[in-house]
């Protein structure tokens, strides 16, 4: 049996540290996820529940999205998908008797850990600031059916639908998806802005410019075949543990392996395999070759190779450049300039480290680079990646087996809802082929994308705020600009499996309508249902839960969906809303006749494992760019210019979390407990600014707008991190992050290289202010 959730909020942020051990991953992974699912479920559900996490016949893991292979484990995940799967599939609940003991002012108060640790919602709930009796704003239960009528009603008193803002989570199915970007357009706007614009909208830019398809161009069997694997930016071992043992099976193959980031990482540096007795036994290194570079120096390394490659005799794939390339001399010329001081400045690298590098790449028939956050989230982020293929063009390592582009997406459907239609700014083909499907009139007009939605809210541009999934008010930037924008909407709605952030910043009336998770076995009219989503390598496959729902109040995204556009919409809607509800193999049906990949959709997914989309360069060497060709690109070399007394921030994840879901309060591998208010500086920057490990510290960003930002009381942990360079965990950091610094591009919040002062604790005029999820 479950305990019950914590009456009071533990989190009250004390840290404690230990020196930092780099802890091997893996172990002791399997039995902390254990403890914490069986906490949540019980010992029985956590064995039901956790067998049939990625399996053919089971549910997709609402983490990651990195990819199964053909052979399954009967363990297949890993310890943040156990603690994702035990937060959905828990014996908690949140009920009516909840939010009448906790008006949103109480909840306003409290931290995301402990909103999640309350269980799931089981009713849906509407709130109406002002209109309490006694003063305190609360939600209460509402009818399925008033619940769809305040939305309608809000929807229609618009001036236009472009007041309307409808966001998507990563973890919301395909045929959600398909759904919600349908009834948008059919309402008459392309304001769906996705989880995609804050994290990998760099590498979609980018991609899609130089190799025609904004996707990683690789396989798992990829992975597995390659010659030299580069990790840059990204930190496998908290973020997309099961990656490590793809590593660990390439490595075995001879594979070599180089990470590029400005923290060592647990994961990479010894990574015990929970799977097999030896890896548990005895572990090992993954990496061959770490790089502590500079935060924002990965363009220059990058360059600085390409310029290597060129000046070694043989080196460069002559008849793959000529045949399949564009722009290579403007290129070639551009690299040249590449100088040694420079990228030493830049990187921060020893120049015997960055030749060693070239010796493996040289030596390397097959190269992949993989990459997350920690290349998409600077104002050069686009350019960067476009280095990247730029690298990977010059030996031909694109449409070969075993190399290639490996951009590793971090929601478990992120790459599915973008497929789907989820995007702002839809390719013509896409909206003509949804207009002749459904004898509907798409705008053409380009809509609001995260950061253009925070502004449009801001600016009274946009009045209603519809959420499917995610926690929007804690994912983005400049948190007081954010609650702001959002308290200034009419209407705020939340599609949830449980409580987060953005529940306790509303507009003027705010609903959560519950929905089915992952786990939760899914009937319909039509009988049970299966749900489909994309990983991060083009698989598509389906998922089906096994447990009975959480309550018989319930929705399922794709009802949800189609009974607001009922309630919306009308009679005037042609779209067969109903029976999309009914049986979700009717959704597929059209999905297919409208979206390139997925036809004969409902026989091929229907195959255990699923189904491959297709992608041009890798399966063809066919580039659909405006050339026709792989684009090189020349772009100047960019990286972040640090003032004196300053150093450079990136935001990170603690191992204890997922997103902005905080599962707990220690960070294992970083030897971090009991607290998330740390930032991780070198020893010896630390003692030229004065920071005395242990001490505490306000930090204060500095942009060109001159606004303070400020996020207060900050343990400071002397940790090796690279000079100049310090980190803390979002969200709590995300104040510092400025709303109007985003990439070129992209306009995704530059999140990885906030400028950052150090201030004695309350000083500053807002020191007292929650600066904090």
């Amino acid at each position: 049996m479950a305990t019950k959730p914590p009456a009071d909020d533990p989190a009250q942020d004390d840290p404690r540290v230990s020196p930092p051990k780099h802890a091997a991953a893996g172990i002791p992974a399997v039995a902390h996820s254990l403890q914490i699912a069986q906490r949540q479920m019980g010992v029985r559900r956590t064995a039901r529940t956790l067998l049939k996490v990625n399996q053919k016949d089971g549910f997709d893991c609402p983490g990651c999205a990195w990819p199964e292979g053909d052979h399954r484990h009967i363990a297949e995940f890993c310890e943040n998908g156990a603690k994702a799967v035990a937060e959905e599939a828990t014996l908690r609940r949140v009920t009516p008797d909840f939010f009448a003991a906790h008006p949103l002012a109480d909840l306003f108060t409290r931290s995301g850990y402990w909103l999640g640790q309350q269980g799931r919602i089981t009713e849906p709930v509407l709130l109406e600031r002002g209109a309490a009796p006694d003063g305190e704003d609360r939600y209460e239960p509402v009818s399925w059916e008033r619940a769809f009528a305040i939305i309608a009603e809000e929807l229609a008193a618009l001036d236009s639908p472009d007041e309307a803002l409808f966001y998507t989570s990563g973890r919301t199915s395909n045929e959600a998806a398909f759904l919600l970007q349908l009834f948008a357009r059919e309402f008459g706007t392309n304001n769906l802005p996705d989880c995609s614009n804050m994290c990998h909208e760099s590498s979609g830019s980018a991609l899609s410019e130089t190799i025609g398809v904004g996707k990683g161009s690789v396989s798992l069997e990829d992975i597995h075949q390659a010659d030299l694997i580069i990790v840059a930016g990204q930190n496998p071992g908290t973020n997309h543990p099961r990656m490590l043992s793809a590593l660990e099976k390439a490595k075995s193959a001879g594979a070599k392996i180089i990470s590029v980031n400005p923290l060592p990482e647990a994961g990479l540096e010894r990574f015990k395999n929970p799977q097999t007795p030896q890896g548990m036994l005895k572990g090992a290194a993954l990496n061959d070759l770490f790089l502590q570079i500079r935060i924002g120096g990965d363009q220059a390394l990058f360059r600085l190779l390409n310029k290597l490659i060129i000046g070694t005799p043989g080196a460069v794939d002559t008849a793959f450049v000529e045949e399949h390339t564009h722009g290579y001399a403007e290129f070639a010329a551009a690299a040249e300039e590449a100088d040694w001081a420079d990228t030493l400045t830049a990187t921060g690298l020893e120049r015997a480290d960055i030749e060693r590098a070239l010796d493996m790449v040289l030596a390397s028939q097959r190269t992949i680079v993989c990459w997350a956050m920690g290349l998409t989230q600077h104002k050069h982020a686009v350019p960067t990646i476009r280095e990247v293929v730029n690298f990977l063009l010059l030996r031909g390592n694109i449409g070969r087996p075993g190399a290639g582009v490996c951009p590793v997406r971090g929601h478990s459907n992120v790459q599915g809802d973008r497929t789907m239609g989820i995007f702002e700014r839809p390719a013509p083909a896409f909206l003509d082929a949804l207009d002749r499907e459904f004898r509907i009139t798409s705008p053409r007009h380009h809509g609001y994308d995260v950061v253009r939605s925070i502004e449009a809210l801001r600016d009274g541009k946009a009045k209603v705020f519809f959420a499917m999934g995610g926690n929007f008010v804690a994912a983005t930037p400049d948190t007081h600009v954010t609650e702001a924008a959002m308290r200034n909407a009419r209407l705020t709605v939340q599609v949830s499996t449980k409580l987060n952030r953005s529940h306790a910043v509303t507009g003027r009336r705010a609903l959560i309508l519950p929905t089915l998770g992952r786990t939760d076995k899914d009937v319909q009219a039509g009988g049970r249902q299966v749900v489909t989503v994309e990983d991060s390598m083009g698989m598509v496959h389906a998922s089906r839960g096994n447990l009975p729902p959480a309550g018989p109040h319930l929705l399922s995204e794709p009802a949800i969906v189609a009974r607001m556009a009922r309630a919306v919409l009308g009679p005037a809607s042609t779209t067969p809303w109903e029976d999309f509800e009914k049986d979700y193999a009717t959704i597929r049906d059209r999905i297919a006749r409208v979206v390139p990949g997925f036809e004969d959709f409902n026989a091929r997914v229907a195959h255990p494992g699923g189904f491959q989309l297709p992608h041009a360069p890798r399966d063809e060497r066919r580039f659909p760019t405006a050339t026709g060709k792989a684009n090189f690109t020349a772009a100047p070399v960019e990286h972040p210019e640090l003032p004196q007394g300053r150093l450079l921030l990136q935001t990170i994840r603690s191992h204890d979390q997922y997103n902005t879901t905080i599962y707990g309060l220690d960070d294992r591998y970083r030897g971090i407990k009991g607290g998330r208010r740390v930032v991780l500086v070198n020893p010896d920057d630390a003692a030229e600014l004065g920071l005395a490990d242990g001490a505490y510290t306000d930090l204060v960003s500095e942009w060109r707008d001159g606004v303070e930002r400020r996020a207060a009381g900050f343990r400071v942990v002397h940790y090796p991190t690279a000079r100049g360079c310090a980190a803390a965990y979002y969200p709590e950091t995300n104040v510092l992050v400025p709303l109007g610094s985003t990439a070129d591009t992209s306009n995704t919040p530059v999140s990885k290289s906030v400028v950052v002062r150090f201030e004695q604790p309350g000083s500053g005029e807002r020191a007292g202010q929650r600066d904090a999820p």
